[in-house]
């Protein structure tokens, strides 16, 4: 099962904003991610409350994982990517 282990970014964890981009990305691939805080059971990467209930502040590591082998080396690998951004500023233009 593909994995990645990253550090969140956001200056305040996977609040309403952060967690909201997250889990739009997440349902953008189509694909049944999980993700869970070190010792703590995983959930469904696609549910925005889901990700906002487990609390992951900033600076702290969470794992990506998908059991679909096959398409979700590149997906996790932006999805890791984006968690380790600050999604609370905005881009700029």
């Amino acid at each position: 099962m593909p994995q990645r282990t990253v550090t969140v970014g956001s200056h305040l964890g996977l609040h309403a904003r952060p967690a909201a981009l997250f889990v739009q990305a997440v349902n953008e691939t189509g694909l049944p991610v999980t993700i869970a805080r070190d010792g703590k059971d995983p959930v469904d990467a696609r549910s925005v409350l889901a990700v906002m209930a487990m609390g992951a502040g900033h600076n702290e590591s969470v794992t990506l994982s998908c059991d679909d082998a096959d398409t979700a080396e590149s997906a996790l690998d932006t999805l890791a990517e984006l968690l380790a951004s600050d999604m609370d500023t905005a881009p700029s233009a």
